[in-house]
């Protein structure tokens, strides 16, 4: 797969790749030394104009949003047992383009596929139902697709998360107009490539990479636009919401969190520092669904502490690419120097760093965007550091005495995405989680998911969901048809 340099990728609109209307373009980096990686094609408001254009007219002119939803499976298929074929260039070139580890960009490659054929398996059950209404009347509906679908893609999951809203508005009959990161587009876009190998028609995913403040915000005014999806920040979660709800449009909106892992005194121990180490610095940090804020009993405080720190500063950093490393760099400058100015506003609100707190120092990681791994002890919980999402490897602990207060410093932050628990006691994990102001509660585990479990969170985390067996759903409207079946009375 060519990457380097002098690899140029362009917009894919129509089932052609092709350079934006203005032949702007914008070179990436490698966020592991900050060398140019490769040039992409940068999408403007006429670009926008036209792969909204391109895919209203496959909409329609195509058989694609019919009602036959086998078609669409045995697509969606295909494309998974391409994208499997192709697992490890796939899985390089996200490590190259965003940073993380090989490792860690198969199994997100992985959970494409697995995304996929989930989808594909729904797509031909997208049905409606008969209601029984007074007198000689037959009442049913019918669920038809939206239109055209629009997908605002994050940086630190860039395929993914992607996939994860344009899979099933595929599968329910939609057009797609995806808009990777600028950071972060080209797996979109080699995707984007495979969709008329796997036999979807042209038209039908279009990738159109670009700035999200002017492309994003074309495709959203767009009078084709039916319906949004995004994951992201809040302050940009928040325009969004405001520019669907001006055109009445719907929105999916994943907002991120600072979620909270519980670990009660009966806890064991090493699993959970394992698992709190791995939801924290995995993906160096960089995930919506981070268990960033350590709730620990005071009776094991010190021993917890004291296991973190041994993990963290075992941790191997380095180039993604490279074999044994454990932890990648931030996507860009820009994120490091936002991940360290938190450590900062740490130390300023009286927080002690156990661990890490600053840039790795290693020769051979000078030119990347590299932060150790960190843990920040005794901040007040009103810190920003305690309260707002950093996206970077720092951990803030906290202790607490009693369950009630667990679950008080739990829920006391806008966010409700996600939470952990650690306790031997299934009985006391089930009322807790109850307890918990969060869309997703994990019990003795890291943060993890499954295509058929459904994703996202409450407050400020966002509306609405992905995933699931209801998702396709999601991506289609429910039309009621009433038909009088009465047999007219003969005149006498």
């Amino acid at each position: 797969m060519a990457v380097g340099p002098e690899s140029t990728y362009g917009l894919v609109i129509g089932g052609v790749e092709a350079a934006a209307a203005d032949g702007e373009t914008q070179e990436l980096l490698d966020p592991s030394n900050n060398r140019p990686l490769a040039r992409v094609a940068v999408g403007g408001t006429s670009d926008a104009g036209r792969a909204m254009e391109v895919a209203q007219t496959a909409f329609e002119a195509t058989d694609w949003s019919g009602g036959d939803g086998s078609r669409r499976a045995r697509a969606l298929g295909r494309l998974a047992q391409l994208l499997e074929g192709g697992l490890e260039e796939f899985a390089v070139l996200e490590s190259r383009n965003m940073g993380k580890t090989v490792r860690e960009a198969r199994v997100d490659i992985g959970y494409v596929v697995r995304t996929l054929e989930y989808v594909a398996g729904l797509a031909d059950k997208v049905q409606g139902e008969t209601i029984p209404v007074p007198g000689s009347r037959f009442n049913y509906t019918v669920r038809e697709p939206l239109g055209v679908t629009v997908h605002i893609a994050p940086w630190n999951y860039p395929l993914l998360l992607a996939m994860r809203s344009v899979a099933p508005a595929l599968a329910a009959g939609n057009a797609v107009v995806l808009k990777p990161a600028g950071l972060t587009p080209l797996t979109a876009i080699r995707l984007g490539r495979l969709a008329k190998a796997a036999g979807l028609p042209d038209g039908i995913l279009n990738v159109v990479a670009g700035p999200g403040g002017k492309l994003g915000e074309a495709l959203l005014r767009d009078r084709r636009c039916r319906s949004v999806s995004f994951t992201g920040s809040g302050e940009v979660g928040r325009r969004i919401a405001q520019l669907a709800a001006e055109r009445l449009v719907p929105a999916t909106l994943e907002l991120g969190g600072k979620s909270p892992v519980l670990v009660l005194p009966d806890a064991d121990l090493d699993r959970a520092a394992k698992a709190i180490a791995q939801g924290i610095f995995g993906n160096a940090g960089q995930m919506c669904w981070a268990g960033s804020r350590l709730l620990v009993h005071e009776s094991v405080r010190a021993a917890l502490h004291d296991r973190l720190r041994t993990i963290a500063e075992g941790l191997r950093l380095g180039a993604g690419t490279e074999d044994g490393v454990e932890m990648g760099p931030l996507v860009s400058r820009d994120q490091e120097h936002r991940v360290l100015d938190y450590i900062q506003f740490a130390r300023d609100d009286g927080g002690k760093v156990l661990t890490g707190g600053g840039k790795a120092t290693a020769p051979e990681l000078a030119d990347g965007n590299f932060v150790r791994p960190t843990v920040v002890t005794d901040l007040p919980p009103g810190a920003r550091a305690a309260r707002e999402e950093i996206f970077g490897p720092v951990l803030s602990s906290f202790d607490f005495r009693d369950v009630d207060d667990a679950v008080r410093l739990a829920n006391e932050t806008p966010y409700g995405l996600f939470a952990a628990l650690w306790t031997r006691d299934l009985a006391s994990a089930h009322q807790l989680a109850r307890r918990l102001d969060a869309g997703m509660v994990v019990v003795n585990e890291p943060p993890l998911t499954f295509p058929q479990s459904p994703f996202g969170g409450f407050k400020e985390s966002g509306i609405g969901s992905e995933q699931g067996i209801g998702v396709v759903a999601t991506y289609t409207r429910t039309k009621s048809v009433l038909v009088n079946i009465a047999v007219p009375k003969r005149k006498a």
